[in-house]
């Protein structure tokens, strides 16, 4: 090296975060739906058009606006526990005008929003429940949280209450136990000429009422599509009814309808969860956790005595 020299210096990392993420954060859209906005040119940093997904900026120094209206700032993180019932959407609009959690929440698109409602932050759901499954359902504007919970490798355990049409032999349920064979993804949904196939990871599953039509309690490590209707069709039973009644740590203690804001403490439950570390729930479940008592038959009217 030349005396006089100076080593070469490596290239500056770059700095601030990815505009989609900014705008995910500000409560403008989903992170996806952010990067069709930018890809549409609807959004300027510093007086430039910016159509590249990969450009950062700091939203501290940097002006940006959308649709040219100033981006304000961050908002802060917020969780929320909703008890998502029968017959609503996981979705914040439904092309189908069927009722949606951000109904429930009053956050609904297509409503203007006033009152107590209008001081939360656009929320967006974590996972998914189906239309005809109920319980407890995450809402947030934490993007990266939400990402991290979601990933199959951080092995969330989820917990569920099924209810099915007819009564699963013992090697049936074992067989779900180590994993059966399901579709991918949607039913109708063929990939070169075959369905696209795969095998479920080991769930835990206890019968908790017996009958005709039992229940089950299912714990789930991984969340593919209808995957509990698929695990229970694979071995020849149809699935009545499903309550999800734990997330991690959590446990659904609210009912059905309503929600509330988690505590500090268990959205650092949920860091955990997210990062793969164990995590305890409490033992007793909360009543709209538990299997409701069956009904009793009524009693016929005793026959009229005889004149």
């Amino acid at each position: 090296m030349p005396p006089n020299s100076k080593p070469a210096r490596e290239a500056d990392p770059p700095q601030g975060e990815r505009l989609q993420k900014i705008l995910a954060q500000a409560g403008i859209a989903s992170r996806r739906a952010s990067e069709q906005i930018i890809l549409e040119g609807r959004v300027e940093v510093n007086g430039q058009t910016v159509t590249e997904l990969g450009t950062r900026s700091d939203p501290t120094k940097d002006h940006i606006r959308v649709d040219g209206k100033l981006l304000r700032a961050p908002e802060a993180s917020r969780w929320f526990m909703l008890n998502k019932p029968r017959g609503y959407v996981t979705t914040l609009s439904d092309p189908q005008k069927r009722p949606t959690v951000a109904d429930l929440l009053g956050q609904s698109i297509q409503k203007k929003v006033t009152g107590a409602h209008s001081r939360l932050p656009r929320l967006y759901p974590v996972g998914r429940l189906d239309y005809l499954s109920e319980g407890l359902l995450l809402m947030t504007n934490d993007g990266d949280l939400a990402n991290a919970l979601s990933k199959a490798s951080a092995g969330v355990h989820k917990t569920y209450l099924v209810k099915v049409s007819g009564a699963p032999t013992a090697e049936a349920i074992d067989q779900l136990r180590r994993g059966v064979m399901i579709d991918r993804g949607r039913l109708d949904e063929v990939r070169a000429g075959r369905r696209d196939r795969v095998i479920t990871a080991p769930a835990e599953i206890e019968q908790v009422r017996g009958g005709d039509n039992p229940w089950f309690q299912v714990t789930l490590i991984e969340g593919r599509n209808r995957q509990l209707r698929k695990m229970f069709e694979e071995v020849g039973h149809h699935v009545e009814k499903i309550r999800r009644i734990a997330y991690g740590a959590l446990q659904l203690d609210i009912e059905p309808g309503t929600f509330r804001e988690l505590t500090p403490g268990e959205v650092q439950a949920l860091n955990r969860a997210s990062a793969g570390k164990k995590v305890e729930r409490k033992r007793a479940l909360p009543e709209p956790a538990q299997l409701k008592k069956p009904v009793p038959p009524k009693r016929k009217s005793s026959a009229r005595r005889s004149r």
